[in-house]
């Protein structure tokens, strides 16, 4: 850090319209009025209602935190940057907001293949369902994302963080990203960019795989369900699900599994504004508000 020069860094955001800027502040607002309000919901009614007391509530209280905590590490800072036009961010603010970005990112696709999991054992196996989601083996599951996702991204970060940047100092992106921070460094970055591919490898598609696998099994015990009505209730939450998991994984793989754009392209702002804004607008609506127990909980505290 003794050769850094570079003290603060230019996020150039979404747009170069200022109109765009003014209509992108009011979508933003909305989308994290959005965010905050259905997560916090979630966390209420599963705390103080005594019949979503099991590990499916359990984990959804912990997923909407942990979206909470995800999407304030950026969204206030993008707003403050569209509402006022001050665009710089000064270097170890950058760091920390890369740092807290991708692992609390991360961590986002532990709990995802955690609660898909959840679903397969209570569709495929309701009989032994209560003995192994027991209280201990959730608290594990969910400790294990928390703890996981940082032994993975810590290494990284610390070398990033000991780069030299000489300038230029502007990212093309409303928020730090890692592969834009890595082209403004002015010494060689290889072995790093090849270690944060690999860990994107091993993160996306590994827990991708579980989710998958888990919905497969569902949807095929779902088929072999008795009742037409239990088929299609079933069906019908699972496929909500797999349309956010889908718009989830699909921006996040295509980009960060790839080579890095030089200078950093319109698209890749597009392709994070969707993983990192509209399915976390979603998911607390999709996977916690539609149950028909949680609207039953609302009906009756209010």
């Amino acid at each position: 850090m003794n050769h850094t020069t570079v003290v603060e860094f230019v996020l150039l955001g979404l747009t170069n319209s200022r109109h765009l800027e003014i209509i992108l502040f009011l979508i933003l607002v909305i989308a994290y009025f959005l965010i905050l309000l259905g997560n916090m919901t979630v966390i209420s009614i599963t705390l103080v209602d005594h019949l979503l007391q099991t590990p499916m509530y359990y984990f959804l209280r912990n997923f909407a935190i942990l979206e909470i905590t995800f999407t304030s590490t950026f969204i206030p800072r993008t707003l403050y940057s569209l509402l006022t036009e001050r665009k710089i961010i000064s270097l170890p603010g950058c760091f920390l907001q890369m740092l807290l970005f991708f692992y609390l990112g991360t961590c986002t696709f532990f709990h995802v293949a955690t609660m898909s999991f959840d679903r397969y054992v209570a569709i495929c196996h309701p009989l032994h369902y209560t003995a192994i989601m027991n209280n201990r083996f959730c608290l594990q599951l969910v400790v294990g994302c928390w703890a996981v996702s940082f032994l993975l991204m810590f290494p990284p970060t610390v070398m990033i963080v000991q780069l030299p940047f000489c300038g230029p100092n502007v990212m093309n992106h409303f928020y730090c990203d890692t592969s834009l921070l890595l082209q403004l460094s002015c010494t060689d970055t290889w072995l790093i960019e090849r270690l944060m591919l690999t860990l994107s490898i091993i993160i996306l598609p590994g827990t991708l795989i579980v989710t998958v696998i888990s919905y497969g099994c569902i949807i095929v015990t779902i088929l072999h369900m008795p009742s037409s009505s239990g088929r299609k209730k079933t069906f019908s939450t699972c496929s909500a699900h797999l349309m956010v998991v889908t718009i989830f994984y699909s921006t996040c793989i295509y980009r960060y599994i790839r080579p890095a754009q030089r200078g950093g392209q319109d698209s890749d702002k597009v392709l994070s504004f969707f993983f990192s804004v509209v399915t976390q607008m979603l998911n607390p609506y999709i996977y916690a508000l539609r149950n028909n127990q949680v609207k039953q909980a609302l009906k009756e505290s209010m």
